[in-house]
């Protein structure tokens, strides 16, 4: 296998791996591992191989759900100070954290004034989050700010 596969299969499995992770939030939802794997274009297996230690079965042939938390790592954007920063989550209680704090500069972003109140002077997987109004506002005029909370490879938001 030459460098260039090599690469490809990678980024290949980083996407599956991304999937396997949307897959496992909407088994959280409620729905089941074959119609969350559907929905996300992966297999069961697939799921299984990337976030299995995320998933338990009480008997065999049983329904399989998702934990209510896990320790995977996760690859994220959130607004920093010059832009945006990429931050590794570990643990779905760090993503969820950051994906609050994110819908909450978006809120203020729409005028809600009082969004990131609540957020000031906190840190998330070891982050500073930034809460001045002043910088946030700068980053959304020069489009500086992350779309999406996953990073993607694929150059599409998540």
């Amino acid at each position: 296998m030459g460098i260039r596969s090599a690469q490809r299969q990678t980024r290949r499995g980083q996407l599956a791996r991304e999937r396997a992770l949307r897959a496992l939030a909407a088994i959280r939802r409620g729905n089941t591992l074959s119609r969350a794997a559907r929905e996300n274009s992966v297999t069961a297996r697939t799921i299984k191989r990337y976030v299995g230690s995320a998933l338990v079965q009480d008997r065999p042939g049983g329904r399989i759900r998702a934990t209510k938390s896990d320790r995977l790592v996760r690859y994220l954007q959130i607004p920093g100070a010059n832009g945006s920063v990429e931050v590794t989550a570990h643990g779905s209680r760090a993503a969820s954290k950051l994906a609050s704090y994110k819908a909450a500069v978006n809120r203020f972003l729409r005028g809600d004034r009082h969004a990131l109140i609540d957020w000031r002077g906190k840190k998330v997987a070891g982050i500073n989050l930034v809460t001045d109004e002043g910088i946030l506002a700068d980053l959304a005029r020069q489009d500086l700010l992350p779309y999406a909370l996953y990073r993607s490879l694929s150059g599409i938001g998540l």
